[in-house]
């Protein structure tokens, strides 16, 4: 299969290394010769270092680079059966992309786009055959990540759907269906995670310093919650920036749904220039001389830090289901492997048990009387009928 890449950022880079393992012959394109030629010696040295973990050896790698032609030629992209698009998230440049590729390719090539935050079907607009037209929403880094959410605009064929999910699960990836709605699965499920952590330090529930406070939430969630990776450290491995510009993403493309608020702590850290790892400071401090708070572990403290986050995240799940953005089996997915949950939401929902769900939220919405907490109509419907997700509960 032929596939061209439309950008060799990190995520272009990484999409062509994950085509050009499944054999396929990939071109990749860019404006700017410099990083072209930084993207090669980039993937040499992954390359290398999968070498000396075992993963590869030196034939594969050899068959991965002569997989990929780099170009600064959008016309070498003619002979292409799918092109992936992943550069800047600015819709009127994706537009534009889009325009000139499409006078290039067949009329049997998949367009698509690799966006995390844009209106799909707007992006699909803006070409003479909309119908042929998809997102293709990988993680970062994408050779690592399984999941890839799928995204049909509402011009794009079912053909086209099945087409492009048949050929990513080939690639070795794991689709999952999303509606093209703001934040998809992945980054709309998610959002509490971060947003309610970020309210319950700001609300200065947890005495001591800034850090002490990211600290214990951190701890809760993974040594009681049983998540990887606690909300200020995963914030902080992600970028403030970029976390904060998709939550921002998100609340104005839900209207201004309260739900969605960014955090003024967060803002301020990204105008501070404080975005984690790739700054050395974030939420924490990074570098040699670096020095971490140590959390309080107050188990009570803890477990209460886990139910209002959990609670927030299963009432968006419930929510994401209800809407029909995706089926069940989707979101479980999307969010066990995709950010690696210790459990299905609705797993948890099931275990937690429903009636106790409503009551965490309501209790909530009584304290605040904000939308932000308002419990979702399946969750309550689901109460008030004694209903489960699973059968087995």
């Amino acid at each position: 299969m032929n596939v061209g890449i439309i950008g060799c950022g990190t995520m272009g880079s990484g999409i062509a290394q994950v085509a050009a393992t499944a054999d396929c012959a990939v071109k990749i394109y860019d404006t700017n010769q410099e990083q072209l030629d930084k993207s090669k010696i980039k993937l040499d040295k992954i390359l290398n270092r999968l070498i000396e973990k075992g993963r590869i050896d030196e034939a594969k790698k050899t068959s991965i680079q002569n997989n990929i032609v780099y170009s600064n030629s959008l016309s070498d992209l003619k002979e292409s059966d799918l092109v992936i698009e992943a550069i800047i998230e600015n819709l009127v440049i994706k537009k534009n992309v889009f325009k000139e590729l499409e006078s290039l390719v067949s009329d049997d090539c998949i367009l698509a786009t690799n966006t995390s935050s844009l209106s799909i079907t707007s992006i699909a607009a803006a070409c003479q055959k909309p119908e042929r037209f998809i997102g293709i929403h990988f993680f970062n880094p994408a050779p690592l990540m399984k999941l890839v959410e799928i995204v049909p605009a509402i011009q794009t064929s079912n053909q086209i759907t099945d087409k492009s999910r048949s050929v990513i699960d080939s690639w070795n990836k794991l689709t999952v269906l999303a509606k093209d709605t703001p934040g998809f699965i992945v980054n709309k499920v998610a959002r509490p995670f971060y947003s309610e952590a970020l309210r319950i330090f700001e609300e200065g529930i947890i005495s001591g310093s800034p850090e002490t406070a990211f600290a214990t939430i951190d701890w809760a969630m993974t040594k009681i919650g049983g998540f990887r990776m606690g909300p200020f450290t995963l914030m902080d491995f992600i970028g403030n920036d970029v976390n904060y510009t998709v939550t921002e993403t998100v609340f104005k493309s839900f209207y201004y749904d309260p739900r969605y608020k960014p955090s003024f702590t967060q803002k301020r850290l990204s105008e501070a220039g404080y975005l984690g790892r790739k700054s050395g400071r974030g939420y924490y401090q990074y570098g040699e001389n670096a020095t971490t708070a140590a959390p309080i572990e107050d188990d009570c403290i803890g477990q209460q830090i886990v139910d209002r986050i959990v609670a927030m995240l299963i009432n968006e799940a419930a929510d994401t289901l209800h809407m029909r953005i995706a089926n069940m089996e989707d979101i479980e997915t999307a969010m066990t492997k995709g950010v690696n949950y210790p459990k299905g939401l609705f797993k948890w929902a099931d275990e937690i048990g429903i009636d106790e769900c409503v009551v965490r939220l309501d209790d909530l919405y009584k304290i605040y009387h904000e939308d932000r907490y308002r419990c979702s109509p399946l969750l309550r419907m689901m109460s008030a009928n004694q209903e489960t997700f699973y059968e087995e509960a």
